[in-house]
C-alpha cells in the first residue's frame, strides 16, 4: 500500500457477505445515521442517498479518509459551539444549580459515612441502642417530628446485618424529603444476589445456625455418607429434595457414578482418574493449534468469555481450565466433537467442586488464590463429572443434534394435552416449540435460571434416573406451564418471544424450584408410563 493505486485494489467494495464480518448495530451507544444531525458529513448533491427503500452504499476507505481527515484539527468550531451554549443559558441559573447539587452531594456523603459507622457498629449492639442512634443521627441532620423521636421501638428496629436493611430501616424513620434523595441514590443499584444462593439448606458462611430440622437432613447425609459402602439407593432419596452445601460435592461424585460406594476405593480412584485426566493433557493439548483441531479451539475460545457468571469466568486462571476441559473432551468424542451448549455444562460442577476448598461466596472469590493440588484436583473432578453427564445425553450434540429434536416434539405434544389453552395461544401466533424450547434442552435451562437454581435443579437430576435425558422433559413442560397468565396475556409473535427467551427468573430461589420440581414429577407420574396418554 506504498501508493494510492494499491490503496484503492486493498480497499475494493466488495458487495458478498462474509460470514462472521462486523455488522453495525444501532443502539443507545451508535445510533442510525442521521442527515440533520450529521449536516457536515452530507454533500449538497447527495440527496439521492436519502431516498426510502434505496440501500446505502459500503464506503471505500479513500471516501472514510477524506470525511474524517479533519478529526483532530484546531479550528473555530468549539469556540463557536461555547459562545452558542454561553448565549443559550442563564448564568445566574447555571450556579444556582451546580451549587444545589454541589450540596445534595455534600449532604449525601456525610449520611453515607454515618451509615457505614452505624453499621459497623450495630452488629454487636442491641435493637434499643441501634433505635437511639439513628435518633442521634437524624438530630445531627434535619429536625424530625417529635412523634418519630418519641416513637415506642417498632418491630423492624431489629439488629441490622446489611447496608440494604440499614437503608431500608432508616427510610422508615427519616421524613419524606430524605427519602427521596435516598431513592434517587439507590436508583443505579442493582440487588447483589449470590451465585449459589445462601439457602437454608446450604448453611454458608454469614447466614444464619442452621434450624433442626436442616441439622437433622445434614445428619442423615453424613451417615449414609460415612459407612463402608454407600447405599446409593438411600443417598438419592435423600437428594431428591436437596443437598447440603457441606456434603454436596461427595455426594454429586457418588451419584454421577465417577466415584465408587466402596470407601476404601475411592482414595486410588480419585488418584487415578486425575492422573489419567492430566495424561490426557499433555497427549492431546498442544495439538489444539494444528490445522484439524484449531476450528475446534477457536470456537471454544470464543465460546467461554460469553458464560456466565462473568466474575468467575473471566478469571485468567479459570479460563484456562475451561479451555481444557471443554478441548479434551471434544477430542475424546469425535462423534459429536464441541458443540455450543456444553460450555455451559461445566460451571455447575466447577462451582460446586470450589465449595470443596473455601467457606466464602465463589462470586467474591479469587480462584488462583487456591493451592495448585486443589485447582487441578478441581479441574480433573469437573471434566469427569461433566463426561458422565454427557455420556447420557450425548444425542442432544451428535449430526443434527437429534436428541433435542425429539424432545423439543415431545415437549409440544405433552403441553397440549396438559394446557392446550397455552399450546393454541402459540399455534395462534405462530411460536414454534423449537424457537424457544431448543435453548432449554441443549443448555438444560441454565440460560434460564441463576446459578444457584441450576444447581440445587441438577441435584435432583442427580437422583432422578434419567434426571437429565428423560425427567428433564417434565421439568421444561411445568417450567412452561408455570408462565401461563403471562404467555396468554401476549397478543403477538414478537412479545411471546422476548418473554419467553427473558423468563423473569432471577429472583428464583430454593421454594420456586421445589414448586416446580414438584409439578414435574406429577407430570412424570401421569406420562412417564404411558406415553399414548401425550399422543393424539
Amino acid at each position: 500500500m506504498s501508493n494510492d493505486g494499491s490503496k484503492k485494489q486493498f480497499w475494493k467494495r466488495n458487495s458478498a457477505k462474509v460470514p462472521g464480518s462486523i455488522q453495525h448495530v444501532y443502539g443507545a451507544q451508535h445510533p442510525p445515521f442521521d442527515p440533520l444531525l450529521h449536516v457536515n458529513l452530507v454533500k449538497g448533491g447527495s440527496k439521492a442517498q436519502m431516498t426510502p427503500g434505496k440501500p446505502k452504499k459500503a464506503t471505500t476507505f479513500q471516501e472514510f479518509e477524506s470525511i474524517t481527515s479533519d478529526a483532530w484539527d484546531v479550528g473555530d468550531d468549539d469556540d463557536e459551539l461555547l459562545a452558542m451554549a454561553a448565549r443559550n443559558l442563564n448564568i445566574e441559573v447555571v450556579m444556582e444549580t451546580a451549587n444545589k447539587v454541589i450540596e445534595n452531594h455534600s449532604k449525601l456523603q456525610e449520611r453515607q459515612q454515618k451509615q457505614e459507622r452505624r453499621v459497623e457498629g450495630e452488629e454487636e449492639d442491641e435493637s434499643e441502642e441501634n433505635l437511639q442512634q439513628v435518633e442521634e443521627d437524624e438530630e445531627e441532620g434535619e429536625e424530625t417530628s417529635p412523634a418519630s423521636v418519641h416513637s415506642e421501638p417498632s418491630p423492624d428496629s431489629r439488629m441490622v446485618k446489611s447496608l440494604s436493611e440499614a437503608y431500608i430501616g432508616l427510610s422508615k424513620e427519616v421524613p419524606s424529603e430524605k427519602s427521596s434523595l435516598q431513592r434517587q441514590r439507590s436508583l443505579p443499584q442493582r440487588p447483589v444476589i449470590p451465585l449459589v444462593a445462601r439457602m437454608a439448606d446450604q448453611n454458608t458462611s454469614g447466614t444464619p445456625a442452621m434450624t433442626e430440622r436442616e441439622a437433622s437432613r445434614l445428619d442423615k447425609f453424613r451417615q449414609v455418607l460415612a459407612g463402608p459402602n454407600t447405599d446409593l439407593e438411600e443417598l438419592r432419596k435423600l437428594s431428591w429434595s436437596g443437598i447440603p452445601r457441606q456434603v454436596r460435592p461427595i455426594t454429586w461424585k457418588l451419584l454421577s457414578g465417577y466415584l465408587p460406594a466402596n470407601v476404601e476405593r475411592r482414595a486410588s480412584t480419585l488418584q487415578r482418574k486425575r492422573q489419567e485426566y492430566f495424561g490426557f493433557i499433555e497427549q492431546y493439548y498442544d495439538s489444539r493449534n494444528d490445522e484439524h483441531h484449531q476450528d475446534t479451539y477457536r470456537q471454544i475460545h470464543i465460546d467461554i468469555p460469553r458464560m456466565s457468571p462473568e466474575s468467575l469466568i473471566l478469571q485468567p486462571r479459570v479460563t484456562e481450565i475451561f479451555e481444557r476441559i471443554l478441548f479434551i473432551w471434544a477430542i475424546r468424542h469425535p462423534a459429536s466433537g464441541y458443540v455450543q451448549g456444553i460450555n455451559d455444562l461445566v460451571t455447575p460442577f466447577f462451582v460446586v467442586f470450589v465449595f470443596e476448598y473455601i467457606e466464602e461466596e465463589v462470586e467474591n472469590f479469587d480462584v488462583s488464590s487456591l493451592q495448585e493440588d486443589a485447582l487441578r484436583n478441581i479441574e480433573a473432578d469437573s471434566f469427569w463429572c461433566m463426561s458422565k453427564l454427557l455420556d447420557g445425553i450425548q444425542d442432544n450434540y451428535t449430526f443434527a443434534q437429534p436428541g433435542i429434536q425429539r424432545k423439543v416434539q415431545a415437549l409440544e405434544e405433552l403441553v397440549s394435552r396438559i394446557d392446550e389453552s397455552v399450546h393454541r395461544h402459540m399455534q395462534k401466533y405462530e411460536v414454534e416449540y423449537l424457537q424457544f424450547a431448543f435453548r432449554w434442552m441443549n443448555n438444560l435451562l441454565m440460560r434460564e435460571l441463576p446459578l444457584r437454581c441450576t444447581i440445587r435443579l441438577w441435584d435432583t437430576y442427580q437422583a432422578e434416573p434419567e434426571g437429565f435425558s428423560h425427567f428433564h422433559l417434565y421439568v421444561c413442560a411445568a417450567f412452561l406451564v408455570r408462565w401461563r397468565k403471562e404467555i396468554l396475556e401476549e397478543k403477538d409473535f414478537q412479545g411471546l418471544m422476548i418473554l419467553l427467551q427473558n423468563l423473569p427468573t432471577m429472583h428464583w430461589g430454593n421454594e420456586e424450584i421445589s414448586v416446580l420440581l414438584a409439578e414435574a414429577y406429577r407430570l412424570k407420574f401421569a406420562f412417564a408410563d404411558a406415553p399414548n396418554h401425550y399422543k393424539r
